[in-house]
């Protein structure tokens, strides 16, 4: 089993700055994929940024520019920096990790963590 646990979200001024962090934990043999996804209330899950293993990243266009996705390897961990936000923002965002055990492609993903972005 792999937990992961996410942090950072909280409520913000529009144009403020949140920095969400999420750690896996247990028996990974190669994390492969992380990202970040969100779903505001009525609305679909989406994709917010996704991060390689090799570095590589993509972005939502609504996002582009304004949030940054990285990741530390050695702490399975992967990190969004949001900047500028906006009461678009305004979801649950989801950390996303893909993950290798003997061999099987594994997806896990975190409990959610609120991020309200209001005056």
């Amino acid at each position: 089993q792999v937990q992961l646990v996410e942090s950072g979200g909280g409520l913000v001024q529009p144009g403020g700055s949140l920095r969400l962090s999420c750690a896996a934990s247990g028996s990974i043999f190669s994390v492969n994929d992380m990202a970040w996804y969100r779903q505001a209330p009525g609305k679909q899950r989406e994709l917010v940024a996704r991060i390689t293993s090799g570095g590589s990243t993509n972005y939502a266009d609504s996002v582009k520019g304004r949030f940054t996705i990285s990741r530390d390897n050695a702490k399975n961990a992967v990190y969004l920096q949001m900047n500028s936000l906006k009461p678009e923002d305004t979801a649950v965002y989801y950390c996303f990790v893909g993950y290798v055990i003997g061999g099987t492609y594994y997806r896990s993903w975190g409990q959610g963590t609120q991020v309200t972005v209001s005056s």
